[in-house]
């Protein structure tokens, strides 16, 4: 509800029709991977609850804040262009590319968030709950898919509202979470046993054989 009002608000008017199709997807989305992770694992859901929980990186609450601050960012440019400025130039060819990219972005993160009960909105060690290595699934590949995925969101979202500012702060927001990619395996090869012999046998961050 909050990000309607912030959707609309700055696009003068309730009737959008790229704004709208985009709830309505991501919505759908967000109602499929609840229920797809809720049976198997309840834990995740739990564990992602709070934003910031005690035993945050100090560094991790500074880059949430400013993700957060850019992606807020994105979403008010993307409603000033299409419906200050005589709607949006952008073709809808490219801006169903753009739902492609966040239904894929949604997929690999709720695939990901399946197999790791770990899976949490902040970076924070948690061995209260004995956490370990996970490296099924998307992690088998990738160490960190749930950037991954966040990556083709943030392009996919800026695509399917049909905005072409919103590309900057996606920009700027990747290279935030390229940023905590980096520091959070470095965290993890410090404090999580055995994440520094998972580094041996998948060496790629973000995209399988580049990163």
């Amino acid at each position: 509800m909050f990000a309607t009002v912030v959707l609309c608000l700055p696009a003068g008017m309730f009737v959008w029709s790229r704004g709208w199709g985009f709830f309505l997807v991501c919505g759908l989305m967000e109602l499929l991977a609840l229920r797809y992770l809720g049976r198997p694992n309840s834990a995740v859901l739990t564990a992602r609850r709070p934003l910031i929980a005690p035993g945050t990186k100090r560094w991790d609450k500074v880059l949430l804040s400013l993700l957060l601050l850019v992606v807020l960012t994105l979403f008010v440019l993307a409603a000033i262009e299409t419906q200050r400025f005589q709607g949006s130039t952008m073709p809808w060819g490219l801006s169903a590319c753009g739902y492609l990219l966040v239904v894929v972005g949604f997929g690999l993160s709720t695939w990901a968030r399946r197999v790791n009960a770990f899976a949490a909105p902040s970076v924070r060690m948690q061995p209260e709950r004995g956490q370990t290595v996970i490296a099924t699934g998307p992690y088998a590949t990738i160490r960190h898919p749930i950037y991954a995925a966040s990556l083709g969101l943030l392009f996919g979202t800026s695509l399917a509202l049909g905005s072409y500012w919103a590309l900057v702060p996606a920009s700027i927001a990747s290279g935030i979470l390229i940023l905590r990619t980096h520091w959070e395996d470095q965290t993890l090869q410090a404090e999580l046993e055995g994440y520094r012999e998972y580094t041996h046998r998948v060496s790629s961050k973000l995209i399988p054989h580049v990163w």
